[in-house]
């Protein structure tokens, strides 16, 4: 999902950069491409996944 974010905060960030503007005065090209990374480096790291891992194993009897 976190991928999915990064890829349209990309996007983003490449039209406006085509286009030369910026969304206020804080928001610009720049800013959307490092918030694009961390939603990758968080998508690489594990956070966000759907599948839950136990934190310890059960037995069989």
């Amino acid at each position: 999902m976190l991928a999915i974010v990064a890829a349209v905060i990309f996007g983003l960030a490449l039209l406006l950069d085509l286009a030369d503007a910026s969304i206020g005065s804080v928001i610009n090209p720049g800013t959307l491409i490092t918030a694009g990374l961390l939603c990758v480096a968080l998508h690489l790291a594990g956070v966000g996944t759907s599948v839950r891992r136990p934190s310890f194993r059960r037995r069989r009897r």
